[in-house]
């Protein structure tokens, strides 16, 4: 093939070295979707590639990158596969420019400034070829959501979010979780994407609700999957998990449980909304070393209930016990009760009730 010609998929002859660009699964990760399906848009579409290195491992170049970000954005907006990959390989320039043919190519990472970007030198730009939108540009289309300074899953995360793939939305968080552990896998990574689409919907006449929902579900799913199973109770370590009533909002109590979970400490989780009555008779049942009350609004947050639960006592006379109460969420804010821990984040809660259960070990019989 000469240096002109191009491949039966219509693109330009690959130079790439080997060990250069980015693995399908790094690649997978960044958009968003399962490696499975980025083969397949390879071996159905010819969307893969323009270097072959000559191995089993294939390596994909910012420009192979964009092109799958196109195909992303297309398909997103609820183009058949198909019908995508057309439109992508016809807007690949049919001719490579003579010099970029003419010279070998230097694949580098997305990210970077200039030409690691996937711009075109400012020589090119002289020659009358059009630049290529970069890598860095197309992710931003393919998202549709303001992210700002983030981890690079984030971006995958919210792609599958908004293409409701759930396969591909359950892999990402799961790898999330693994290689960042539980309370930074959320911190860093589950809650700002959360907060992405929360904002999209509000400013979009509420156009994504059931993306929220959808991802907050899957959430919680990862969340489950990837607790150990429930520690078994012991007597004055137990920490109880309750929203405040007329509150629904139980996502950041489900990554408080798992946390705790993954540190070996006995959790009892009573979700959203739970009756006044109820939480007090959970609490005397239970007998915990603290209960964690979560509000997410202002309206729901409740100075007399925090104080109610913080002052039971149960025991024997003589070596009666309290809980501590810990008032968590954005509801508590200029709300905060005297004498109450008031964590302002989940890796502080985390420290609190791991601090709390112990001293109450060392006090127990």
């Amino acid at each position: 093939m000469g240096v002109h010609e191009r491949d039966s998929r219509g693109r330009g002859p690959g130079s790439a070295p080997a060990g250069t660009g980015l693995t399908t699964g790094e690649v997978a990760r960044r958009l968003g979707v399962a490696p499975t399906t980025v083969r397949t848009w390879d071996r159905r579409y010819g969307l893969g590639p323009d270097a072959h290195t000559g191995g089993r491992h294939r390596r994909w170049t910012p420009v192979d990158v964009a092109r799958l970000e196109r195909m992303c954005a297309l398909t997103a907006t609820g183009i058949p596969p198909a019908e995508a990959a057309r439109t992508v390989l016809d807007e690949t320039p049919q001719e490579p420019p003579p010099a970029a043919s003419a010279a070998p190519a230097t694949p580098t990472l997305p990210g970077a400034a200039g030409e690691a970007a996937g711009e075109e030198a400012p020589a090119r730009r002289d020659e009358g070829v059009a630049p290529r939108p970069s890598v860095r540009a197309r992710s931003r289309a393919g998202s549709g959501l303001r992210l700002g300074d983030v981890r690079q899953e984030c971006k995958g995360i919210a792609r599958a979010a908004l293409r409701l793939d759930a396969s591909a939305l359950d892999e990402l968080l799961e790898t999330a979780i693994a290689e960042h552990g539980l309370v930074a896998a959320w911190t860093e990574v589950i809650m700002p994407t959360l907060q992405a689409v929360g904002r999209k919907w509000e400013s979009s006449g509420e156009k994504y609700v059931e993306v929220e929902h959808f991802l907050s579900w899957h959430v919680s799913g990862a969340l489950r999957r990837a607790a150990p199973p429930t520690a078994a109770d012991r007597p004055g370590a137990t920490v109880v998990l309750a929203c405040v009533p007329g509150e629904n909002h139980t996502l950041p109590l489900e990554v408080l449980a798992a946390a705790l979970a993954e540190r070996g400490l006995p959790v009892r989780m009573f979700g959203g909304a739970l009756p006044v009555e109820s939480l007090v008779t959970a609490v005397r049942r239970t007998g915990p070393a603290a209960v964690a009350l979560w509000a997410q609004s202002r309206t729901t947050a409740s100075r007399p209930l925090a104080q109610h639960v913080a002052a039971m006592e149960w025991g024997v006379r003589g070596a009666r016990r309290k809980p501590v109460v810990l008032t968590i969420g954005p509801g508590w804010s200029g709300r905060t009760v005297p004498g109450l821990p008031r964590p302002t984040g989940l890796a502080e809660a985390v420290a609190v009730l791991e601090t709390v259960v112990s001293r109450q070990r060392a006090v127990s019989p």
